[in-house]
């Protein structure tokens, strides 16, 4: 909305009596001097080619780390985005090229203008008029835009970039090496990566090349990994440090300690995502969606073929690529579409990707110039493609949800089944006023950690808690340990089993598992039985169905009073979500 809104303030300005101060602006000349060094460009050279280099380092650190450690390491998904946003990118081009070319072609070569999709503005159209809950589209139409971003940004340094000067290139190139090995090192200090981004920038600006494309590779070349979890036990061991001894020393030796846990692409990518989205995108569009309207350019508009081919490239050319690319996949056995996600929202995620507005802006101000009849013209359709792919997805939305029930396009949100105290395993009165139910694997660390709340939550609820453990084993130990759990059960000892076994998670093959039984005082015998029985098979089944069917496919996963908790599961975060069931309220749910 805080775009839109720019949006709106850039054009109501150039269009205002005050007008000629808006362009003057924008063409101020802006630079420094430092020793031999220097750079001098206008401020509208500096938002395009400095500030939205941040915007594209940024998209690059998303694109990393979706290939590290999320929708991009499942092949399916990975295929089918790699489908669908080659289509998508190349679909608006062929139909802007064939709209232009009906009137002489001229203005071909703003045909970059209709490849990318402004994935801000997207996201917040789908917030408003897509399904009620969209939170797997969502995903599928992020991990699209990993595959649509790179390309239109290596479009824009390929094909849109000045004369090519050969020695600051090679220095670029030098800087992606030294990133390239920084990572290879495992370096996880940030500083080396600034620094040798800031150079790569002033190098990539001086050798012609346009710097969004090195932004977007210097992000691919920064390290992304899951969490580690040794590093996060060491971490706690020198917060431990701190707690005894509080001074400088140790409190730096904490704060080093917590940054060896994550990566450095997700801390920089934390860091600049905000001021990317609130500060640097809006000045962006501040400076370059203001067209001067006036002087008969909408009518000017309406009759040239830039115009309507940015408009049907954008709007007919998305829709139609990435709709029609993903049914076609699909029905081929190419990829699989998220679960949860029919064709309907597919078709309505695909008129909305048809919001081109920063890169559509980027490239024409690359392609024509903002300020020229054509620059004018095409910054036209891109401001008239906006409202139209609004309106389209926002029809598709309703008639996928009115004829084939498209109602939602997200994993489900509720428990099924219900708990059943005959069935399931329950810790705490079976009474109780409120419910916590956590899918577990024996084998996943965060499990154990997660589960150790337990002691902390009874502290603060006492008796009106219930805690309830289904299985959901999905490591490569976790499917024996689950039967093993269900064997002890029989005996009447599952929870004394839980807290003991999840002390060791590292030694579960059943020669360990027997021994535990032994130690703690089972029937071995009946105990061996039991873990190779059809009815304990069925009982953990029974769980897995209970997951597929509640949206459960990682560990842990909550469910407070019913309803899938997303985003944290620390003790505090738990504590808070069911004080908040208890009053009759709903806490606020931030995405996994």
């Amino acid at each position: 909305m805080f775009l839109a809104l720019v949006t709106v303030l850039a054009l109501a300005w150039a269009n205002s009596p005050l007008s000629e101060s808006y362009f003057a602006l924008w063409h101020q000349e802006v630079g420094f001097d430092v020793g031999p060094v220097g750079m001098h460009m206008t401020l509208h050279h500096w938002i395009n080619d400095g500030l939205m280099v941040i915007f594209f380092f940024v998209v690059g650190l998303e694109v990393r780390q979706e290939f590290a450690h999320g929708s991009l390491r499942d092949r399916s998904r990975a295929q089918l985005a790699l489908i669908a946003g080659v289509a998508g990118v190349a679909l608006p081009a062929l139909v802007y090229a064939f709209v232009v070319s009906l009137s002489g072609g001229s203005g071909l070569g703003g045909w970059g203008a209709v490849v990318g999709t402004d994935t801000a503005f997207m996201l917040g159209a789908l917030a408003i008029v897509g399904p009620r809950l969209s939170g797997q589209l969502r995903v599928f139409l992020l991990t699209l835009t990993v595959v649509d971003d790179f390309l239109a940004v290596s479009i824009i340094g390929i094909v849109y970039s000045d004369e090519i000067k050969l020695v600051p290139l090679l220095i670029a190139l030098a800087c992606l090496i030294g990133l390239w090995a920084l990572g290879r090192s495992r370096q996880w200090i940030t500083g080396p990566y600034v620094i040798i981004v800031i150079v790569l920038w002033f190098a990539t600006v001086s050798s012609g090349v346009h710097a969004s494309l090195a932004g977007m590779i210097a992000g691919l070349l920064i390290p992304a990994y899951p969490t580690q979890r040794q590093e996060v036990v060491a971490a706690r061991q020198l917060f431990r440090d701190f707690w005894q001894s509080p001074s400088a020393a140790s409190a730096r030796g904490v704060n080093r300690g917590l940054a060896r846990g994550i990566s450095v692409n997700e801390r920089m990518h934390e860091v600049l995502r905000w001021p990317t989205a609130l500060l640097v995108v809006p000045i962006f569009a501040l400076a370059n969606a203001g067209v001067d309207l006036r002087g008969g350019l909408l009518a000017d508009s309406l009759g040239s073929s830039v115009t309507w081919g940015v408009i049907a490239g954008l709007v007919l050319g998305k829709l139609l690529g990435i709709g029609f690319a993903t049914l076609l996949a699909v029905r081929m056995g190419l990829g699989r579409p998220p679960e949860g996600v029919g064709m309907g929202s597919v078709f309505g995620g695909a008129a909305l990707s048809g919001i081109g507005f920063t890169v559509s802006l980027l490239v024409i101000g690359l392609a024509f110039g903002s300020t020229t009849d054509l620059g004018r013209q095409a910054t036209v359709g891109v401001l008239v493609s906006m409202v139209l792919a609004v309106a389209l997805g926002w029809l598709i939305f309703k008639i996928a949800a009115k004829r084939w029930g498209e109602e939602t396009a997200d994993l489900p949100m509720v428990l099924d089944p219900t708990v059943d105290p005959e069935v399931d395993h329950i810790r705490g009165p079976q009474d109780a006023k409120l419910t916590l139910v956590e899918y577990i694997d024996f084998e996943c660390e965060y499990c154990a950690h997660a589960t150790g709340s337990w002691d902390d939550l009874r502290a603060q609820f006492g008796d009106d808690l219930r805690y309830v453990v289904r299985h959901l084993p999905h490591h490569p130990h976790g499917p024996l340990a689950a039967k093993a759990s269900e064997a002890a059960a029989n005996q009447g000892e599952f929870w004394r089993w839980l807290d003991f076994v999840f002390t060791h998670q590292d030694a579960l093959e059943r020669e360990h598992l027997l021994a535990y039984a032994e130690e703690l005082g089972l029937n071995v015998d009946r105990f061996i039985q039991d873990m190779d029985s059809e009815a304990v098979a069925q009982r953990v089944n029974r769980d897995l169905v209970s997951a597929e069917a509640s949206g459960a496919h990682a560990t842990p996963t909550f469910f407070v009073e019913g309803r899938r908790l997303l985003g944290d599961y620390d003790a505090r975060t738990l504590t808070a979500a069911l004080e908040a069931r208890r009053r009759g309220t709903r806490t606020q749910e931030a995405p996994r």
